[in-house]
């Protein structure tokens, strides 16, 4: 595992108990709940949103920007994009150094015109008076696609606060209409209910605190689905837990039921640590699952050697089924743990075979494959009426015949994963980024399903030239996916 990709890990997994020791890092991407349809310019196909949210635009480095690769009978194409960036028509604020625009994305209808809607944060936005105070934009899709924009109200904003580094969409108060719930340096979640009009306002805005640490390190990720059955979806909050055990403050995921009428209400439960999470009806019961992304080898209760993957499932008190545990030394598992393979670094959940269970697909960005370091793989793992399970699990990487590319050094192949059905066939394809590639430029590659399991016939490649990304600077180009 490279210095950077280690160190982000490892802060994330568990920050010393005295003043000034928590560390800032940069966030990798989380997974999108996999219901959301994503269909930005209403043509009927699901569409991909690619970050490069360190890259540079006119003079600004680290300014960031999005790519909207358009789904279609074909699946996804390099010619079939729009790039926006903060200069881009319709797109509020200005690209400044160190914006991160895009650095989280989410989509979600949020205006309830039919057409999904993207969510945009740009946690290190300067606004007035205000350093990194953090800037969360949504932007309205149409039949012309993304085209405009508004900002939403920071009601906690300060400097350091970086609002919008975490964000998520969901129906948290079941009453039909998309929330967007956005995350900042603080332990306070904010939500945006009932709607959001084309002015950037909510129906109703509310805010819950959570049970993790204010400061340097404050919420790092969100979740939302319905695990529990009841209509409502429920929220997962990660990141430092406040209470000090043995002197860390360790990462742990809190989960908070959603209430008909209400919204997020009660008090969370703490569940398994780990970086990634995903909800999603893996085995058929009803009830969603929540899998999560342990991918360090140490710093947090429970680390294993590479990196695991844990799912509990679902059931009508919440994630209290059965605990099942995935590493590379699971059976039908290709390779085995090796320190540092960050396995379950990335993951997300959709339906590749349509029969009806969500399948998962894991990353592991730092996997040395041969005498390649941390180029990177990705394993597909299927859905069954017992849950997720290894018989026929698919493995790829840029060395496997058909997949574009070759193995190199850092290429992190795998640094974020996405499931979604791009060529209107009813089964999940999948989108692979690789942000390490040609020296932190990053590419994306695109596979699709046969309506059985994904194959390589037909691959696509998208570069940050092809993308219209600059290659100044570390773009980071595949970094984060939404739609």
């Amino acid at each position: 595992m490279p210095k950077r990709y280690r160190r982000s890990a490892l802060a994330i997994s568990v920050a010393a108990a005295v003043t000034g020791g928590l560390i800032t890092v940069a966030a990798p991407a989380v997974a999108e709940e996999a219901t959301l349809h994503g269909d930005f310019n209403a043509d009927g196909y699901r569409d991909v949103v690619v970050s490069a949210s360190n890259a540079r635009v006119g003079g600004d480095f680290g300014a960031g920007q999005i790519v909207v690769y358009w789904g279609g009978p074909d699946g996804l194409q390099p010619d079939r994009r729009s790039p926006i960036h903060q200069d881009s028509r319709g797109v509020p604020g200005s690209p400044e150094e160190g914006d991160g625009f895009g650095a989280m994305t989410y989509a979600g209808d949020f205006d309830g015109d039919g057409v999904t809607d993207l969510a945009v944060g740009a946690p290190g936005e300067d606004l007035t008076g205000d350093k990194d105070s953090g800037m969360l934009t949504v932007l309205w899709g149409s039949a012309s696609g993304l085209v405009s924009g508004d900002t939403l109200a920071n009601p906690t904003k300060f400097d350091g606060d970086f609002f919008g580094k975490a964000v998520v969409a969901g129906d948290f108060d079941a009453d039909g209409v998309t929330d967007l719930a956005a995350g900042s340096s603080s332990r306070t979640v904010v939500f945006y209910q009932q709607g959001i009009d084309r002015a950037g306002d909510a129906t109703e805005s509310r805010s819950v605190r959570t049970p993790i640490l204010d400061g340097e390190g404050g919420v790092f990720f969100l979740t939302a689905g319905d695990v529990d059955g009841n209509g409502a979806d429920d929220l997962v909050v990660n990141g430092f837990d406040s209470e000090i055990e043995d002197g860390y403050h360790y990462n742990a995921n809190f989960y908070y039921r959603g209430v008909a009428g209400t919204g997020i209400a009660g008090s969370a439960d703490r569940m398994t640590p780990g970086i990634i999470t995903g909800i999603g009806d893996t085995n058929g019961d009803g009830h969603g699952d929540l899998v999560i992304g342990e991918s360090w080898d140490e710093g947090a209760p429970g680390a294993v050697k590479g990196g695991k993957v844990s799912i509990r499932y679902g059931t009508p008190d919440g994630p209290n089924g059965v605990v099942k545990e995935i590493t590379q030394d699971s059976g039908g598992i290709a390779g085995g743990s090796e320190k540092d393979d960050a396995f379950g670094a990335e993951l997300d959940l959709g339906d590749v075979n349509g029969d009806g269970l969500m399948d998962l697909v894991i990353g592991s960005a730092a996997e040395n494959l041969g005498e390649d370091f941390d180029t990177g793989a990705v394993h597909l793992l299927y859905g069954s009426p017992t849950g997720i399970t290894s018989t026929g699990a698919q493995y790829f990487n840029q060395d496997v015949p058909g997949v574009p590319g070759s193995n190199e050094d850092e290429d992190f192949f795998g640094s974020d994963v996405h499931l979604a059905d791009v060529d209107g066939d009813g089964n999940a394809d999948l989108t692979i980024g690789a942000s390490g590639e040609n020296s932190d430029n990053g590419a994306v590659t695109a596979l699709r399903s046969d309506g059985a399991k994904i194959t390589t016939s037909g691959a696509q490649w998208m570069s940050t030239t092809s993308a219209g990304v600059s290659t100044s600077g570390r773009p980071l180009f595949g970094v984060n996916f939404a739609g």
